[in-house]
């Protein structure tokens, strides 16, 4: 996992969704127990996703969207594609 964008995932979640980042580890669930996020969450990552990275989520399965890892891995696979 590359942790520099793992990190910028991280501090966009913060930022943007203002989760306290005490709470926010790498594997936490993010629609779940863990932080418990919603749907309408999942569009501000999407937005937040497109604004760092330049890559779409639109679309893309659920399982994208479960921990800052899963994202990360996401953003790998399509950064450059």
């Amino acid at each position: 996992m590359n942790i520099e964008i793992a990190q910028k995932i991280k501090t966009m979640l913060v930022e943007s969704l203002r989760i306290p980042e005490d709470q926010l580890e790498f594997d936490s669930q993010l629609f779940g127990e863990d932080i418990g996020l919603d749907s309408i969450d999942s569009i501000e990552i999407i937005a937040g996703i497109d604004e760092l990275f330049g890559i779409d989520m639109t679309g893309a399965p659920r399982e994208n969207f479960q921990t800052i890892e899963s994202l990360t891995a996401f953003v790998e696979a399509n950064k450059g594609a």
